[in-house]
């Protein structure tokens, strides 16, 4: 198979030592006590990179099963949940209620910036009858960035349970859980941890599992109900199999993560730098301000199609970038710059690329955005 950097928004490029550690002899994890003992350690690393006291579950599989798991645990039937909606992973989490009977009351914003606080704290004053409100902290599609620092506790002031996907900004972006008031926040291997994709993980407050526990209907699922992790560690018992070596991957991913005491300065010099040469290049970004640290969005220039540009740079370059999807699906390219992707050389190998990569498609760059953002990469501000 053809080598290549994978310069995605997730998943990313993985350490070697986090491909060794998965390599490990695994044990049954159903029956071998010193796994859940590992298991639990690794919760509680986790719980101390999300500022919070709160439990951490590492559950099963891909990043949505955290999105999911948090609305099918929550959601009975009848319940009014807020969907905050500026993006596409936002309008996604009412599919979620829907599926298990909540009715979803959509909040809906402009997609090319983040939510206005003055604007939700507007909308709460007249209806605020929620069990509890969805928001994306950084919707991948487009990369917009919201301030749940400020939205969170808004809803908490309202007794407003929240639900946060932070898959995407999550060791790329502050994060201080119980300061901010998140009841659920959902993260995943696959994005700026740099594991690969195949596991999901919450962290739930005493408030969210007081909701789930004293729900008047059964959860509507067995491997999404968050409830069956409650007793885990008192038990030493899962509810399912744990996939053993991804964990051990996973762990190893959380190490060099706590290691890494520079990575959210990191994440944001190399993402101020990147705009700065795509605005250079004379390109234009598809949002109007509010970007996260660990994507750039960036429209695709008029006669050029975002999958000759993927195409190109893959099979020439050797470096594989994302278009996007859904109302976003040909009109984007997304470069990834978050995690292990998060370094000078591999940002530089990839805007020098995307340079000529869109001068043999026909868009004349005005500048080599490599060049440009090793310049700006070592500015100090």
């Amino acid at each position: 198979m053809e080598m290549y950097k994978m310069m995605t928004p997730g998943p990313t490029m993985t350490a070697a030592s986090v491909l060794q550690a998965r390599s490990r002899n695994f044990v049954n994890p159903d029956v071998d006590t010193d796994f859940c003992e590992e298991y639990h350690t690794i919760c509680r690393e986790l719980a101390d990179l999300l500022d919070t006291e709160n439990e951490v579950y590492i559950l099963g599989g891909e990043g949505i099963l955290a999105l999911e798991a948090a609305c099918a645990s929550l959601t009975e039937p009848g319940d009014r949940v807020l969907v905050i909606d500026n993006g596409v992973f936002g309008k996604g989490f009412a599919d979620f209620v829907k599926l298990y009977g909540g009715e979803p009351v959509l909040y809906t914003t402009d997609y090319h910036r983040p939510v206005d606080i003055e604007g939700l704290g507007d909308y709460l004053a007249g209806d605020h009858h929620f069990k509890y409100a969805t928001v994306v902290h950084c919707d991948t599609p487009s990369g917009v960035l919201n301030d749940i620092g400020a939205i969170c506790p808004m809803l908490k002031e309202y007794g407003i349970l929240t639900v946060t996907d932070a898959v995407a900004s999550m060791f790329g972006e502050e994060i201080h859980v119980d300061d901010w008031g998140i009841d659920i926040i959902c993260g995943g291997s696959q994005k700026a941890l740099s594991a690969p994709p195949g596991l999901a993980f919450v962290s739930v407050s005493g408030d969210a599992m007081r909701a789930m526990r004293h729900r008047k209907t059964p959860v509507a699922s067995f491997y999404c109900n968050l409830l069956l992790f409650q007793n885990y560690y008192e038990e030493k018992w899962f509810p399912y199999t744990m996939p053993v070596s991804d964990i051990y991957g996973f762990a190893e991913a959380v190490r060099l993560v706590r290691e890494d005491t520079d990575r959210i300065r990191r994440h944001h010099r190399i993402a101020g730098a990147v705009r700065r040469a795509v605005k250079a290049a004379g390109l234009s970004l598809y949002l109007d301000g509010g970007d996260a640290a660990t994507v750039t969005v960036i429209n695709v220039p008029d006669g050029i199609k975002d999958t000759d540009i993927i195409r190109v740079m893959k099979e020439q370059y050797h470096i594989l970038i994302a278009g996007s999807f859904d109302v976003l699906a040909g009109k984007v390219i997304r470069l990834g710059h978050m995690g292990n992707n998060a370094n000078t050389d591999d940002v530089a190998q990839m805007m020098a690329a995307l340079t000529k990569t869109l001068d043999q498609l026909g868009f004349h760059c005005q500048c080599d955005m490599g060049e440009i953002f090793l310049k700006e990469v070592s500015v100090v501000f």
